[in-house]
């Protein structure tokens, strides 16, 4: 399986799916369909302000159309997770789990966020001990230059 957190929506799909969306809710009658391929666009974006968009709107599906929680809740999870809130991410890919154990598409998922996790925190810790270290060597310079004055 292709790594889902790197599928980036085409400028044309976004558009279409928006146009759609739009005129719904300016007519007040946005359908579940139409606000959840909007908000599939919009976590598969590459501007982390649309992801966020997409995840309140599939919130909201969440919270409001029982139907769709399967979706939704996989979805969450991709949003979270392309904008770094792996903690979320996991917690949406439990709750999925908890509806089925064996989706195979999910347990996928999991281990990507968890990869990313394990990575970023790896690549965190080197540069806060690269800082560390800057930090130690300004230090030890000044302590040198200043006994050397005396």
């Amino acid at each position: 399986m292709e790594d889902v957190l790197d599928e980036v929506v085409s400028s044309e799909d976004l558009q279409k799916f928006e146009q759609i969306f739009h005129e719904q809710l300016h007519k007040g009658n946005v359908t579940h369909k139409a606000q959840f391929e909007y908000a599939w666009c919009l976590v598969r974006s590459k501007y982390p302000t649309d992801i966020r968009k997409g995840i309140l709107l599939l919130k909201e599906l969440f919270n409001s159309h029982p139907d769709g929680k399967r979706d939704y809740l996989f979805y969450l999870a991709i949003g979270n997770a392309r904008i770094k809130e792996y903690d979320k991410a996991l917690h949406y890919v439990k709750a999925f789990l908890e509806i089925e154990p064996a989706n195979q598409q999910v347990l996928t998922l999991e281990r990507q966020i968890n990869k990313r996790m394990e990575k970023e925190g790896l690549l965190g810790m080197a540069v806060a001990g690269g800082a560390v270290l800057a930090i130690g060597g300004l230090v030890g310079l000044g302590i040198a230059l200043a006994s050397s004055k005396k």
